[in-house]
């Protein structure tokens, strides 16, 4: 009988396969991730022509830097995520700053995912409730909307440090609230 990988043994085993230029890796993570990935981005972009586009250049980006997957924190599943939502923001000020829409963390959070983040994304919501009104703020401006600090401190009309020191106590707060609900043996 053959022994069934977990994701954090698929994601390691794909990372080497990647870097050695082995392209079926490449369809392998589409085929895991690529359905994520194209969530986040139409859940932004809200065009599916630009999402599927984006998630080309998504893997795209993949393929032509796989030498720097080595240094992947946490998983890849949250990684290729991070990599997807910060082209979406690029994309949305490039083509859309006049028209640039806010998201919340919930509608963000709500996006259709595979059981392998369901854990992750529940315990997040778990943590994001614990913040305060003002550090739940600028942490969506942040994360979700990917506005500076500066920014920020221009939209919620508050001092650049505040908004700093703010930042800073929401993500300490959220680590915290994200390590205690983990889950028994992770």
């Amino acid at each position: 009988m053959r022994q069934q990988l977990t994701i954090a043994e698929l994601d390691v085993r794909t990372i080497a396969d990647l870097q050695r230029r082995d392209p079926a890796a490449l369809g392998d993570l589409y085929d895991r991730y690529g359905r994520i990935a194209y969530s986040i981005a139409l859940r932004y972009l809200r065009d599916s022509g630009a999402a599927e586009d984006l998630v080309q250049e998504v893997f795209l980006r993949v393929w032509t830097r796989a030498h720097l997957l080595e240094n992947v924190k946490g998983t890849l599943a949250s990684w290729l995520s991070t990599v997807t939502r910060n082209l979406a923001i690029d994309h949305l000020r490039a083509h859309h700053r006049d028209g640039y829409r806010e998201l919340n963390s919930f509608e963000f959070i709500a996006v259709p995912i595979d059981f392998e983040l369901s854990d992750d994304v529940e315990r997040l919501r778990t943590a994001l409730t614990n913040l305060t009104q003002e550090q739940r703020r600028v942490v969506e401006l942040a994360y979700f909307e990917g506005l500076s600090h500066t920014e920020i401190s221009e939209r919620v009309g508050r001092p650049l440090g505040t908004v700093k020191s703010c930042v800073r106590a929401a993500l300490n707060k959220l680590r915290q609230g994200f390590r205690q609900t983990s889950l028994p043996g992770v």
